[in-house]
């Protein structure tokens, strides 16, 4: 199975007000289809890392490849291209525009990628909110849905764009352990169903024990 994600001897500094070295020779891949999670206590560095692998964060030292091609030092324009087209996102908060519809909110990274026509967009939208089990909420404004439908708004807009990988900092952290589970057990059918890859940072335990591979982080550094 070849990585959709690799890095290698990614080093950050934080440079401001002392030099302070947060992440330390970060060495990893993550396969086609795996589902794993990096833990690791507050101030580790899991979510630096996370902004790194993202391309939201260019400012290190290191190689960053995504489906074999070489990310690092692309100018911030490509970056916002291959970041749309092929790594879905979602926070701990869900940041949904409160005065869109549930469905336009999915709609957003595609009308923003640009490849399909508004019918072509709204129903990929459509057919992610049932697969989610949430299309009655389609014409629901954002604002009016309860926290756990929000975050699974929020799952649908990162998948609109098929991403390689969909990446999660802290996903259920903001979630109670119904709404966790749900979240959890949608990643899973992701995996198991869509062949997707997930790489997500969590303090849950009982989350990380049921994926793929635990990535522990301390002091910058990967615990092998």
């Amino acid at each position: 199975m070849s990585a959709v994600l690799k890095t290698i001897n990614i080093n950050k500094h934080f440079r401001k007000p002392v030099d302070f070295h947060v992440l330390k020779d970060i060495s990893f891949q993550i396969k086609e289809g795996e589902f794993a999670s990096i833990m690791g206590k507050s101030g580790s560095g899991k979510s630096t890392l996370l902004y790194i692998l993202s391309t939201m964060d260019t400012d290190y030292e290191g190689k960053l490849f995504l489906n074999n091609e070489l990310i690092t030092g692309k100018s911030q324009q490509e970056l916002s291209k291959i970041r749309n087209a092929h790594i879905g996102f979602v926070f701990q908060f869900h940041y949904l525009l409160a005065e869109f519809s549930v469905l336009e909110n999915v709609m957003l990274p595609a009308k923003k990628l640009g490849r399909l026509t508004y019918p072509e967009i709204e129903h990929n939208a459509m057919t992610k909110l049932k697969m989610l089990n949430i299309e009655q909420l389609a014409l629901k404004r954002a604002s009016r849905i309860s926290g756990g439908e929000k975050q699974r708004v929020a799952i649908a807009r990162a998948l609109i764009n098929n991403p390689n990988i969909l990446m999660g900092d802290e996903p259920t952290g903001n979630l109670d352990s119904y709404n966790a589970e749900n979240v959890f057990q949608i990643f899973k059918k992701l995996k198991e169903e869509e062949g997707l890859s997930l790489l997500v940072v969590t303090h849950d335990l009982d989350f990380a024990k049921r994926t793929d591979r635990i990535i522990e982080m301390e002091d910058g550094r990967l615990l092998k």
